[in-house]
């Protein structure tokens, strides 16, 4: 062997060794290839497959982000002129990436190896991006907008593949008790990332033009191709297959585990009463701005949120390790309590409570409240089934919360025509009922 050979195999080595003990330091144990529920040639692999997965994971976070559609692609549609189709932002970026999963899921199972789904997803998401900054830099008016929105549906789709091929990959890649500190930690990275991002790209810049946010759009294009190309080297091995002559067949007849499958059942129907600490939020920033209509209280929100995610993230993802039924529990606890004690304080005191901190601060509990939520529903469903099982739970639940999601949107916009405050107490005893459902749910992650 050449000495140049020799070399290069040795530095292979360091590098090999430096990811190991960096992944035993994170794994916070001695024996760094611990294994629970992945077969022996999946173990040797997790070290670098776990920063393979991090790393996927926050720059699509960063990239989130920065085409944010409460924030970033709203103002792009009144910036164009077309202000009309903002109401569509929201439904179409999480319904649209939920509601065919089933579909394609049953594309999806028929593979051994499922990364490139993802891989095919992130760079779907990339050139739906693309799309949106042509739409803004070359058109005007609703040409421009429907192009957006268009550009939209299509990044929803591409999500939607992303969606589903994660929780298997990493069901197959990572093992029990160590998933939820993987995503504990990709969301605190990703949320300390967009304190600094929010303060940089967003704070004390005035009006920024379409230029800066066609260049904003390039570059999180960018972060989603480099994310695919890491996760093309994730080393995975073959998993479960099926077949099956018609997709669509197959989805409807998953639909079934609603019906067959006691335990799952019981799960959607959490993640459904659960969905109030995602559906709250925007009503604590509709009562912030009734009590001081600042236009520095949005970037005040934008770090309330990044610094929830960073702190307690971690936190949830490691608390998720022992037990992701108990994270849940604890998030909607504290989601429905702050939804309610927000609720009551603004019925007795009146909407302006005086103090305009109020409010963010509401919102900063509540969205470490959703980071608990969120990270322990995911948690859950990675542990709770194998192999192909794990592809459809992901599929069906994905589906049929994203039907649920626009049901709701719309009976909470029914109640607003009360008032705010009412949507805020109802999101609150939705959160209470969650909260009872989540103690009854099995424990999985010791199984």
């Amino acid at each position: 062997m050449s000495a140049k050979a020799t070399s290069a195999k040795a530095t292979s080595a360091r590098s090999g060794n430096a990811t190991e003990q960096l992944y035993a330091l994170i794994a916070n144990e001695e024996d760094a290839r611990v294994c629970k529920d992945i077969p022996e040639e999946a173990c040797r692999e997790v070290p670098r497959n776990f920063f393979l997965i991090l790393a996927s994971n926050v720059l699509t976070k960063l990239g989130d982000l920065l085409i944010s559609p409460k924030t970033v692609l709203a103002w792009l549609l009144s910036a164009v002129g077309a202000p009309a189709l903002v109401a569509w932002l929201v439904p179409i970026r999480e319904s649209g990436s939920m509601v065919p999963q089933m579909v394609i899921a049953a594309w999806v199972r028929r593979k051994p190896v499922r990364k490139w789904f993802w891989t095919l997803g992130s760079v779907g998401q990339a050139v739906s991006v693309v799309a949106m900054a042509g739409s803004i830099w070359f058109f005007e008016g609703y040409v421009a907008g429907g192009g957006l929105v268009a550009a939209l549906v299509a990044f929803s789709l591409a999500r939607g593949f992303c969606s589903v091929s994660m929780k298997d990959v990493q069901g197959k890649c990572i093992p029990k008790t160590r998933r939820g500190r993987l995503s504990g930690l990709a969301t605190t990275i990703g949320g300390t990332a967009t304190v600094v991002l929010t303060a940089l790209l967003f704070w004390d810049r005035g009006d920024p033009g379409v230029g800066f946010y066609t260049v904003l759009l390039l570059l999180a294009a960018s972060l989603w191709i480099i994310a695919g190309i890491l996760f093309a080297t994730i080393q995975e091995h073959e998993g479960e297959t099926d077949g099956g002559d018609n997709a669509i067949r197959e989805a409807f007849n998953s639909l079934s585990l609603l019906r067959d499958d006691a335990p799952f059942r019981h799960f959607v129907i959490t993640r459904a009463l659960l969905l109030c600490s995602a559906l709250a939020a925007p009503y604590f920033v509709v009562l912030a701005q009734k009590e001081a209509d600042s236009d520095w209280l949005l970037g005040v929100f934008l770090l309330a949120s990044s610094l929830a995610s960073s702190v307690s993230a971690s936190f949830w993802g490691w608390m998720a390790d022992t037990s992701s039924r108990r994270v849940m529990i604890r998030g909607a606890s504290m989601a429905s309590a702050v939804c309610l004690l927000v609720g009551l304080i603004a019925l007795v005191a009146g909407e302006r409570t005086g103090t305009i901190w109020f409010y963010p601060a509401a919102f900063f509990v509540l969205s470490i409240a959703h980071a608990g939520v969120r990270l322990g529903r995911k948690t859950y469903l990675i542990d709770m089934a194998g192999g192909n099982k794990r592809t459809d739970y992901t599929a069906v639940s994905n589906t049929v919360i994203g039907v649920l999601l626009l049901v709701t949107g719309g009976f909470t916009a029914l109640i607003s025509l009360i008032s705010d405050v009412a949507v805020i107490i109802t999101l609150g005893l939705m959160g209470l009922a969650g909260a009872i459902s989540a103690v009854r749910l099995r424990e999985v992650t010791s199984d």
